[in-house]
């Protein structure tokens, strides 16, 4: 199953893929819940999957008329997986974590496929990093590593754009990860059926202008989804719709020669395998 959070003339609306067109789940489900975050709190997936697959034409919106918002407008927490490839770490100059580095994101960062991400008026050095999106579908916690898969509800792409000045200010991430639509995600929900159970050798890639920055795979993880989730669990309970972002590959713009940096203009795309493709322009504030 594929499903998109979209704005269908001013209002909110899930879609369900449906071919090369959306299902409208307002018209094919119209008592289900209209929002990502509430339809996986009512664990509702399968249904809506079952009434989009036996909806009438009348709700079919063509994917390429699609306007997308960001896949979960509303999580409760960003969760970010730092430094969680083998290889990014050593390109950085820092040591393989023995444990994994927690931080946060807020709702506001977030942009959605096809909309811009935000180069900001305070600085200049906006880099790109690909990464896998977890989207937490059952809740819980001291969830075990056996168990931690059964509370996904699926996966997309994010790209955790990222002010390398203000990231470095401080030991803590928090400003350079949190400027207003610095990070892509989208375009779609992909559900764990659609994809290998645990994730660990899909190809993931970077794009900036058509040319590719980062071409690596999730087998690179140090840490996994399972380990991940079971970790941030012992700390917090993980509600529906929560969203935890893997961390991202070699071939930042920060650790080239000369630095490489998203500037107004360019046009940077994610893209996981088996899940799709993000695209966002970048746009100077």
């Amino acid at each position: 199953m594929r499903i998109a959070t979209l704005n269908q003339n001013g209002k909110q609306i899930l879609g369900v893929r449906r071919g090369e067109n959306y299902v409208d789940l307002s018209k094919a489900a119209a008592d289900l819940p209209q929002d990502m975050t509430a339809l996986l709190a009512a664990d509702a997936l399968g249904k809506a999957n079952e009434a989009a697959q036996s909806a009438a034409d009348d709700a079919l919106i063509a994917a390429n008329d699609a306007t997308y918002l960001p896949l979960v407008t509303n999580p409760p927490k960003i969760l970010c997986c730092g430094l969680n490839y083998r290889d990014h770490a050593e390109e950085t100059g820092n040591p393989i974590p023995d444990y994994p580095i927690i931080f946060m994101r807020a709702p506001t960062t977030m942009s959605a496929h096809n909309s811009p991400m935000i180069l900001p008026k305070a600085a200049s050095d906006y880099d790109y990093e690909a990464e896998l999106a977890v989207v937490i579908g059952k809740g819980g916690r001291h969830i075990s590593n056996t168990e931690a898969l059964d509370h996904v509800a699926g996966y997309s792409c994010f790209n955790d754009g990222s002010i390398r000045s203000y990231q470095f200010k401080s030991p803590q991430w928090t400003m350079g990860k949190n400027f207003d639509a610095s990070g892509g995600f989208g375009p779609e929900l992909v559900t764990p059926d659609e994809l290998p159970k645990s994730v660990d050798n899909l190809r993931i890639q970077c794009r900036l202008n058509d040319e590719t920055l980062q071409d690596s795979n999730t087998s690179q993880h140090i840490f996994d989804v399972p380990t991940v989730i079971a970790t941030v669990s012992e700390a917090m309970t993980l509600c529906p719709g929560d969203v935890i972002i893997m961390g991202t590959p070699p071939g930042v713009g920060s650790a080239r020669t000369p630095n490489v940096w998203m500037k107004d203009g360019d046009l940077c795309e994610i893209e996981i395998e088996g899940i799709g493709i993000l695209s966002n322009p970048i746009v100077a504030e």
